[in-house]
């Protein structure tokens, strides 16, 4: 753990103020999830809470089968992070954080298809040199969970099957964390 020198106090509503610059390198929204942990130490300790973090092991079979079904890597991301990841690079991928632009992605709820004049989006911010060929939202009782990629290291562009696919997955797996 990292001491950062700042103290709060807990106000009489048991609420402590989490200071903007640690939100903002922790990428901690407004209205974001937190999960609490405590140690026997007498140390509470904040952690992002990743809905999409129950599907890890779902969510990596399901890589699996579109990156077999194509040719590009596949991977389902969290707001911040590759959680399963399927194909060339994968090993690379996974616990990445996901680059800005396909933060800026999520935050517009649009799908991302990468085409002969665009310029490449990286997939993470310090993971391998994927490019997104295409980026879908998963959306579940209209919030945004993450996303469902398909990464080219050669720069290769997708065709309306990988859109679809990518889609059908987000669509998919938006639904399972409905139920």
């Amino acid at each position: 753990m990292k001491a950062t020198g700042i103290v709060r106090r807990i106000d009489d509503l048991g609420r402590v103020v989490i200071p903007k610059e640690i939100r903002r390198t922790m990428r901690i929204r407004e209205g974001d999830p937190l999960e609490i942990y405590t140690t026997k130490d007498g140390e509470v300790i904040f952690k992002k809470y990743s809905m999409m973090g129950a599907l890890e092991d779902f969510a990596a079979r399901f890589c699996d089968t579109l990156s077999r079904s194509t040719a590009f890597t596949a991977a389902v991301t969290d707001r911040d992070s590759v959680i399963a990841a399927a194909g060339s690079g994968r090993r690379e991928l996974l616990g990445k954080r996901i680059s800005e632009p396909l933060q800026q992605i999520m935050e517009r709820r649009s799908s991302y298809v990468r085409d002969r004049q665009g310029t490449p989006l990286p997939a993470c911010e310090d993971g391998p040199a994927c490019a997104v060929a295409v980026a879908v939202p998963i959306l579940c009782q209209g919030d945004v969970l993450g996303l469902v990629l398909f990464l080219s290291a050669d720069g290769k562009l997708p065709g309306e099957t990988e859109q679809k696919l990518a889609q059908t997955a987000a669509a998919f797996l938006g639904r399972q964390m409905e139920d």
